[in-house]
């Protein structure tokens, strides 16, 4: 029989998004939360930068909205970026008063500079932001009463009650993965919030942990939600390039605070791309590595902080001088291999203001989130402060509908009966592996129409060969992660072939130049997929 759970407020995925929405609706109402893993499996968690709040008296609120604006290449929803913006300071008090302790100097709090930024206007705990936010939070969640946390729960599919009979379209909970004892639950809800992160696990070399395989949007895509703006994945520039670094990220502020780009053989090349130098817009600095790293033919480029006194980059970047020093790497007296890596997923889920999905009941905050806010391309430190200011608004949204009368439901049962154990997991393996490596050599940060053609119909492959294995088989992490995976490399690809221009991050040989008329592109759910069909569930 299927376990069962039931509560108010269902959050699945235990990010900064996820854990600060949590404690903030606690008050008021039952709240479980799913985390994959546990707390160092959210992206969240490995955030380096900081967040982006303008505190500097010489800096404004309309210089913010302006970087982010000029960042978006022209995508951005001014009064999201307003909205944003405006509640950036609330959300840093509400940190602050959870206890996260940002760097100070002098008695001040410590701002860094990030690239696209016109002033020092990142607030951080060191290099390790994301770390002191998660734990920090983490500790209050597992402290609340209020508050259920599960860990190694991996959501299947949301409930949405228009797919069982005369039911209106509502989401009312999710099947979930118990990833312990290998058997699916029904978490039953009220209200879902899809805190899920990102979908950066899709390409062969990310910055992400490989928690990051988009199962909020893949999800939110079957439930018949539209998705927008796939085509903009933001590669970071400067991923340490070493074979036992396992994607660890060279946060932007040490280019912020004076890090030159250079060749193996010391030439500084930024001055040929961009005016602002390593200060540019990521899409900027990554296309310049890129075309650097194919056109010299060689495996990286490196990242200069040498000049800097060591006192000051040892205190300044902790984790990385760390890290890099396992690895035989002092970056106090050389510089740092880095290549880009695929870092951030700038579409998603579409919401209004509040989180609000298409489906009634279901809300989406954080990266698995289109919000408006990030546009064709993400301004640095804007990802922590989008997961805390629309956390608030879906709880605020929430708090206001606690009220209205549940609707009387009861999820049918996960049925196994029909299915076996897989005798061919391996195949499982191979899959995911040319799946990412595919979109890696055709979807990647240059592109061409043939290209993406290519990924297409390597794509419809794959979508047939997993469409048996989980219609046939009992369901394992490694195949619900496929699953999406698989999603979200079409969800990818169909908006580039949609994007007949090049802006901001997607980047089209075939067409090179900007249209004069911006516009989001956005899928609408309504085709019939193979991997549409739920595992048979019984009756």
């Amino acid at each position: 029989m299927t376990q069962r759970f039931s509560t108010d407020v269902l959050i699945i995925g235990g990010g900064s998004a996820g854990l600060s929405a949590a404690l903030n609706l606690a008050e008021h109402a039952r709240v479980t939360v799913l985390c994959k893993g546990d707390i160092e499996s959210a992206s969240s968690h490995w955030a380096q930068g900081g967040v982006a709040v303008v505190t500097d008296p010489e800096d404004s609120l309309r210089s913010h909205i302006d970087d982010t604006m000029t960042a978006g290449a022209g995508l951005c929803d001014p009064e999201i970026v307003a909205y944003t913006v405006g509640h950036a300071r609330e959300t840093i008090d509400q940190l602050r008063s959870w206890g996260v302790n940002f760097d100070e100097s002098d008695n001040e709090i410590h701002l860094t500079r990030e690239g696209g930024h016109s002033f020092r206007r990142i607030m951080h705990v060191a290099d390790a932001t994301g770390k002191a936010i998660t734990e920090t939070l983490t500790q209050h969640v597992l402290d609340h009463p209020g508050i259920e946390l599960f860990n190694d729960r991996i959501a299947i599919d949301l409930i949405n009650l228009s797919k069982f009979g005369r039911h209106a379209n509502r989401c009312a909970g999710a099947y979930v993965y118990n990833r312990t004892t290998s058997h699916v639950e029904v978490f039953q809800a009220r209200f879902v919030i899809l805190a899920t992160g990102g979908a950066s696990k899709v390409y062969l070399y990310t910055s992400n942990p490989d928690s990051s395989t988009g199962d909020g949007i893949a999800m939110a895509w079957r439930a018949g939600c539209r998705i927008a703006n796939m085509e903009f994945i933001q590669f970071h520039p400067t991923c340490l390039f070493h074979p036992h670094a396992k994607s660890f990220l060279i946060s932007e502020a040490v280019r912020g605070e004076g890090g030159i780009l250079r060749l193996p053989d010391g030439e500084r090349f930024m001055e040929r791309y961009d005016a602002r130098l390593e200060l540019a817009p990521r899409d900027v600095v990554a296309r310049a590595i890129d075309h650097e790293i194919k056109r010299l033919g060689i495996d990286c480029v490196y990242l200069d902080i040498t000049h800097r006194p060591r006192e000051f980059i040892e205190n300044h970047f902790p984790t990385i001088t760390q890290r890099c020093m396992e690895l035989g790497i002092d970056i106090c007296r050389e510089p740092i291999p880095v290549v880009p890596a695929a870092h951030y997923t700038c579409g998603g889920v579409v919401v209004e203001q509040s989180g609000r999905s298409d489906i009634p009941g279901l809300y989406a905050i954080g990266e698995v989130s289109c919000t408006g806010l990030h546009g064709a391309n993400r301004l640095a430190s804007n990802s922590l402060l989008e997961c805390l200011v629309f956390g608030r608004a879906a709880d605020n949204d929430i708090l206001q509908r606690l009220d209205e009368p549940a609707t009387e439901f009861s999820a049918p049962h996960w049925d196994e009966s029909k299915v076996t154990d897989s005798d061919e997991d391996v195949v499982i393996a191979h899959n995911w592996e040319e799946l990412r490596r595919f979109m890696w050599d055709y979807v990647g940060i240059v592109r061409t129409d043939k290209r993406l053609q290519r990924a297409l119909r390597r794509i419809d492959l794959l979508k047939q060969e997993v469409h048996e294995y989980y219609s046939h088989f009992r369901v394992s992490n490694d195949l619900i992660e496929l699953r999406n995976l698989i999603h979200i490399a079409e969800l990818i690809v169909r908006s580039a072939l949609a994007r007949q221009e090049s802006r901001g991050l997607h980047f089209n040989l075939d067409h090179p130049e900007p249209l004069s008329r911006p516009a989001d592109t956005i899928l609408f759910p309504g085709y019939v997929d193979q991997l549409d069909v739920l595992h048979p569930i019984a009756s």
